[in-house]
Formats: structure tokens, C-alpha cells, sequence
């Protein structure tokens, strides 16, 4: 279960995400220097949309396309807060992909294959939707924007 994973907070502390149990989840692999790094104000957008309610986006970020997210952890952090406000809980950055596949994305992957049945994440920003049990209802492409998904969390959420 997502729940039982142990992953660690942009600013290092250990934990898991059953602090988020309960809620549903949008998971997101990020990246700063990325064409799509723009989504972070719809993924911000969305938080504070429907926090309220129970959603929480949660960010990954990820250097394995392109060296898009080359800054520390620190670095990161002020780059997210101060280009576009980011207050969603952002996470370590891991590899999504790989021998070196945090458990977490491993998980993610196998419960929810991309297109014909691919596990490899093929970008920044591919988008994991899980419900208040912890079931994985649905993964997006990159290409997908945050509004995109609107519709689902609503469903989720009712």
C-alpha cells in the first residue's frame, strides 16, 4: 500500500504518506527546467481548490528526463515557492525509472501501467490519481494539464 512506503521530505525528515491516508492523492513526479514545469500552478491551483475537501498533491521531484531538475532539495524548495507559490507537500528527489526506482514509483507503476501497458514513466510530470482508500484509480501523461483531471478529483471527492 502507498501508505507504507518510507520516503523522505524535501527538507530530509523520514516519514510515509500514511499521514494522507484517508484523502485522495494526486502523485507527480516534477522537474524546474521542464516545458511542462508550468503545471505546477494548476497542480497549485488544484490544492488549494479542493485541500478543503480532502486532495492533496504531493511532488516527486526527479532528474532522469533531461537533467531538468539538476538544484538541491533546498534549491528546489525556494525554486517552487518563489516562481509559483507552491505550498503542496514536495518530497525528496528520487529516480522514477531504472535499478534505482523508488519503491514508491514501483508501486505506482505496476498498479497503473501507461499506454500498452508500459511501466516506465516517460517524462516530468506524469500525474497518479489514488482514492480516499488508497486504491490507484488512474495515471496521466505529461501532456495531460492539471485542470485536465478536474473532473475525476470532483468524482473522487463526492
Amino acid at each position: 500500500m502507498v501508505y507504507d512506503v518510507p520516503i523522505q521530505t524535501i527538507d530530509g525528515q523520514q516519514t510515509t504518506l500514511a499521514a494522507y491516508a484517508g484523502n485522495v492523492l494526486l502523485i507527480v513526479n516534477t522537474a524546474s527546467k521542464c516545458g511542462f514545469t508550468p503545471q505546477y500552478e494548476g497542480l497549485q491551483r488544484l490544492y488549494d481548490t479542493y485541500r478543503a475537501q480532502g486532495f492533496f498533491v504531493l511532488g516527486f521531484p526527479c532528474n532522469q528526463f533531461g537533467a531538468q531538475e539538476p538544484g538541491t532539495e533546498e534549491e528546489i524548495a525556494a525554486f517552487c515557492s518563489t516562481h509559483y507559490n507552491v505550498t503542496f507537500p514536495m518530497f525528496a528527489k528520487i529516480d522514477v525509472n531504472g535499478q534505482h526506482t523508488h519503491p514508491l514509483y514501483g508501486a505506482l507503476k505496476q498498479a497503473a501501467p501507461g499506454l500498452l501497458g508500459s511501466q516506465a514513466i516517460k517524462w516530468n510530470f506524469t500525474k497518479f490519481l489514488i482514492d480516499r482508500s488508497g486504491t490507484q484509480v488512474k495515471r496521466y501523461a505529461p501532456t495531460h494539464s492539471p485542470a485536465d483531471l478536474e473532473q475525476d478529483i470532483q468524482a473522487l471527492l463526492s
